[in-house]
Parts: structure tokens; C-alpha cells; sequence
């Protein structure tokens, strides 16, 4: 008997959105830049070494205002070196880079002057410098906890969906092996139908972190906005202490002031945007939806039912006299499964009952009534109790319990027994669908009439109708070659 070919299409996945443990004192980062996550701390840092360098230099000028001029040259090596993650900043004139350019020059100016503002710079200059550092390590720290929290959720979703795959795979590959005989929790369907529950989390998951990752760097902008501020009021503070030393020494820290001015609260992430723009989280990307996800095994032939839809049955308890709605499908593992309707999203969908057709005994239909009888083998409390049982169901109507009769019929095996147990009160006449309908059926007992498939639904409405009313899905069955 041919088997199809397993598609080998891999899940789709985001890119990693982790963050490890922030440490600013460690000579290498451990954050991982090539992350959205990873990207903005490490942005965060060079923020903080931009602050940091200006505190830095700030305090060496505290000390160097009581001190003689060579004691400028030490405040010279505070920022002699280039900045740190340098790059996430623009190197072209009227940024933070260029800043800093400017900084070293008017420095070197300042080597021979004296400053008489010791006190003064260290009581106002520092403590706005200080609290900003301070925010910014604040901000590091929402970063880490927030979005590394989200990104362990997601590959927790990831590991649980990708485990669940691996057994479709597993399942899939026994169903192949096997011939179909398979037992009821092992059935394919019901392992397809729990990737789509847990890909369902998965999705959500990956979507609600998508969304704080969006929020986190819409606030950056601000909050970056906020930094470039704060080091303008400690620059503008700083110029009008050391400014009163002499025109020279106005004139260089009014050089310094104007340069830090022009730097526009925007400028940096504007053109930071630009530079990254591919490892960047896009808010306009559209939220992942589960009907466009491909993944392995998703389009086998023991993943699709024969024939699904709703059917009312007879409750087993003798005290009880009305019929209960639920969904039944037949699938190509010889199985009738019920489930209490075909949500895979709310709940994952495991079978209330499933019934191997082949050791089944199948009644003629009446009307709109037919019976199955045979062992539950779900596995379940109610299963381990009732053992062997006749089922009454009622479909939607006469030609639909037919239909369900006739493709519950074709999967028995040829050693399947089809006795003529009817649905109703004495009086209608027992016939054996497999020796009565052999011209319809064929020589393969795992053939389907051709004439039992319907037309595809033309639409999503008419589509869901026929399902209720259990219409046969184009499941092909293989059939041995003579």
C-alpha cells in the first residue's frame, strides 16, 4: 500500500528576544546585540557610558580647579578614549559622537587655565549627572526583568510546541508503518489537533511579547529624549560655574554647551532606527494567526478526517432517555472519536470516547438513526467502566446517517464484523454493508466509494454547514496495487 511522502516543512519562528543578566563591570557584555532585546540593552549601556564618561569628566574638572595645570591632562584621559558600543551612535557632525569630539578639543584648550569653581562644580554639576546614571541603570533593570521574563515564556510556548510536533512526527511515522492500527490517544488526528492547541498558546505567547517589545521601544524614544535633555541642563550647569574663569574659559565651555544643543532629543534614535531597521521589532508587522503557520506532517493523510461533523447520541445511562450533541469524526486510523465539539483553541481537544471500528459490530441505519457497538478505548474512567457498549446515534438526516453508515463501514477491516443491529424497534430488515455493498465499496477495505465525497464548499459558511451536518472530507485512502 503507498504512503505519502511527509511534507519536510520547518516551523517558523521569530527571531530570539532573550536577554541575559545585565552587568555593567564585566569587560565583556554578555547581552547578545543580534536580539531586539539584546540591542536595546546594549544601548542602555552605551547610555550609561555616555553618562558615565561625562561624570567622569566632570569630577576630574571638580579636582582640577584646585590644582595646577597638569592636573588637566588627567582630565584629558577621561574621555581620550573612544566611546563604548561607539557605533550605536552617528559619527557625523551635530551628534553625540561629534559631541564628544568637540569635548576633547576645548579640554586640551583648558590645559593651562586656572579654575577657582571646585565646590560649586562638585554641589550642582555631579548630582544631575549622578541621578541620570542612576536612571539609566533603572531602566537597564526594567529591561532585563521585563522582556527576559516574555522571552523565557515564549521558547517555553516554542519547546512545548516543537515537542508536540516531534510526535505527530513519531505518530505519523508508526500510522505508516503500521498500516493504520494504531491505538486511540496515538492517533495522529488527535496529536495534530494538540499542536494546533499548543501552537495556539505558542502564538499568543509570541504576540503579547511582540506587543511589549513594540511598547518597550516606543518608550525609548522618550525616555533617550529625556537623557539627551538631563546632559544639556548638567552641561549648561557646568559652563556657567567654569565660565566666570575668564573669557577663554566662557568662550570654550559656550563652545561645549552649543555643540551639546544642537544635538536634537531625536537625532540619535532617528538615525539609530535607520542603521538597525533590520533587527528592530516593526510595529506594523500583523500579529501571527494560526492558519498560516505551516509545520511538519500537517497535510498527512492521517491527519485528515473521513468524515467529521455533529451527530446526536443516546446517552449510555439507562435512566436517561434524551440524546446529547456532540462531534464525532472518522478518521483513517479505523477510529471513531467523540469530542464535545471542534474548538481547538479553549481546551486541548482529547476524544470523550474512541471506538476501533474493525472489532466494531455496525448497525443498518433507519431513517436518520444508526447504532455502533464496541469497546470505548479512550482510555478514560467512563471507558474502564462501561467496557463494550451499543452506541444509538441520530444524524442530521437520513441521507447524512447513510453517508456516516456507509464510510463507517468502508474503514472495517475485511475480518470486521457488520451485523444487521438496528436502530429502531423490531420491524426493519438487518443488512451487512460490507457483503451488500462490495460493487460500492471495492476489493480494499480501505477504499471509499467515490460517490460518498461532496464538492468542496464554494464558501468559509457553507464549508462550516456541511461539516455540522457531517459531509465527507477528501481524505484518499491508499489502496494495495494488484
Amino acid at each position: 500500500m503507498s504512503t505519502a511522502a511527509s511534507p519536510t516543512v520547518s516551523l517558523p519562528s521569530r527571531v530570539t528576544t532573550g536577554l541575559s543578566v545585565f552587568s555593567s563591570d564585566e569587560a565583556v557584555s554578555e547581552v547578545d546585540p543580534t536580539t531586539t532585546a539584546g540591542l536595546l540593552a546594549e544601548r542602555l549601556q552605551a547610555w550609561k557610558h555616555c553618562v558615565s564618561y561625562l561624570e567622569d569628566y566632570v569630577g576630574a574638572m571638580e579636582k582640577l580647579h584646585g590644582r595646577q595645570a597638569k592636573e588637566y591632562e588627567k582630565v584629558l584621559k577621561t574621555i581620550s578614549n573612544p566611546l563604548k558600543e561607539g557605533h550605536h551612535f552617528d559619527q557625523s557632525l551635530g551628534g553625540v559622537a561629534g559631541f564628544f569630539e568637540n569635548l576633547r578639543s576645548n579640554t586640551q584648550a583648558m590645559i593651562n587655565t586656572n579654575i577657582e569653581t571646585e565646590k560649586n562644580i562638585k554641589g550642582s554639576v555631579l548630582p544631575i549627572l549622578e541621578r541620570l546614571h542612576k536612571e539609566i541603570k533603572h531602566k537597564a533593570k526594567e529591561l532585563a526583568h521585563g522582556v527576559q521574563k516574555g522571552a523565557k515564556d515564549v521558547e517555553k510556548a516554542r519547546n512545548t510546541t516543537q515537542k508536540h510536533i516531534e510526535l505527530l512526527g513519531q505518530q505519523s511515522a508508526a500510522f505508516d508503518s503500521a498500516g493504520g492500527t494504531l491505538q486511540g490517544h496515538d492517533d495522529p488526528y488527535v496529536v495534530y489537533r494538540g499542536v494546533l492547541h499548543r501552537l495556539s498558546n505558542q502564538v499568543i505567547t509570541e504576540n503579547n511579547h511582540h506587543n511589549d517589545l513594540v511598547a518597550v521601544q516606543l518608550n525609548f524614544a522618550t525616555f533617550e529624549s529625556h537623557v539627551v535633555e538631563v546632559v544639556q541642563q548638567a552641561i549648561e550647569a557646568f559652563t556657567q560655574l567654569a565660565g566666570g574663569q575668564g573669557e577663554k574659559i566662557r568662550a570654550l565651555h559656550g563652545d561645549m554647551l552649543g555643540t551639546v544643543q544642537r544635538v536634537a532629543p531625536d537625532f540619535e534614535w532617528t538615525l539609530f532606527k535607520l542603521r538597525c531597521a533590520d533587527r528592530l521589532v516593526s510595529g506594523d508587522e500583523p500579529a501571527r494567526s494560526v492558519e498560516a503557520v505551516v509545520f511538519p506532517n500537517m497535510e498527512h493523510t492521517a491527519t485528515k478526517a473521513m468524515v467529521e461533523g455533529s451527530l446526536e447520541r443516546k446517552s449510555r445511562n439507562k435512566l436517561s432517555w434524551g440524546y446529547s450533541t456532540s462531534y464525532y469524526v472518522v478518521t483513517p486510523s479505523k477510529f471513531l472519536h467523540e469530542f464535545k465539539d471542534s474548538d481547538n483553541t479553549r481546551v486541548d481537544p482529547k476524544p470523550e470516547m474512541s471506538i476501533y471500528l474493525p472489532d466494531a459490530t455496525i448497525g443498518t441505519p433507519s431513517g436518520d438513526k444508526f447504532s455502533v457497538k464496541g469497546k470505548d478505548k479512550a482510555k478514560t474512567i467512563s471507558s474502564k467502566l462501561t467496557g463494550s457498549t451499543e452506541l444509538n446515534f441520530k444524524a442530521h438526516t437520513a441521507a447524512d446517517a447513510q453517508k456516516w453508515f456507509q464510510i463507517i463501514s468502508s474503514v472495517a477491516t475485511a475480518t470486521s464484523r457488520v451485523n444487521s443491529i438496528s436502530s429502531t424497534p423490531a420491524g426493519s430488515t438487518p443488512t451487512s454493508p460490507v457483503l451488500n455493498n462490495t460493487a460500492s465499496f471495492g476489493s480494499s477495505s480501505d477504499k471509499i466509494d467515490e460517490k460518498l465525497k461532496t464538492p468542496e464548499p464554494s464558501t468559509p459558511a457553507a464549508e462550516h454547514k456541511a461539516q455540522e451536518a457531517g459531509v465527507i472530507h477528501e481524505a484518499p485512502v491508499s489502496e494495495k496495487k494488484e
